[in-house]
């Protein structure tokens, strides 16, 4: 009997997947649990539909981040701190930090997830901090300025 599932059934079938299965194993056990459902012509139209529409939202998704991540190219963030004659912050610039000058000067939103920063920012300068998102990347320019 054809099955379209309608949750993950470990070494059976994942959800939204249409498989065959013995008819005692849907009848008895998938469909009381409501982990499947019989594969009927409308019930396999609707999912198709849901699988568009799914994958209608993920483009454009993606070409929202992509835009995104386009605009951020431009964005240059200013921060000072107080540092010694030598150029070493007396406290590390976070994450943290650029973010909230990233949303207070640039209106921009991005979460610390999508921040590549290996380790914290202790020297003035000019620094190129990755954004990740998925698999898309940019940066963008921090100056670190002596206050």
């Amino acid at each position: 009997m054809k099955v379209i599932f309608l949750k993950d059934v470990p070494r059976v079938g994942r959800r939204n997947d249409v498989k065959d299965v013995n008819d005692g194993y849907a009848s008895n056990f998938l469909f009381p649990k409501k982990f499947a459902e019989p594969a009927t012509p409308k019930a396999l139209a609707q999912l198709e539909a849901k699988k568009n529409s799914v994958l209608l939202d993920n483009k454009i998704q993606e070409e929202l981040i992509l835009k995104s991540l386009a605009d951020i190219k431009n964005i240059v963030v200013n921060i000072s701190g107080k540092a010694n004659d030598k150029g070493h912050l007396f406290s590390a610039i976070h994450k943290k930090e650029i973010i909230e000058s990233l949303k207070t000067n640039h209106k921009a939103e991005i979460t610390e997830d999508f921040i590549v920063l290996d380790k914290p920012l202790k020297e003035v300068g000019e620094f190129e901090i990755g954004v990740e998102i998925k698999h898309h990347k940019s940066s963008f320019k921090v100056i670190i300025t002596k206050a």
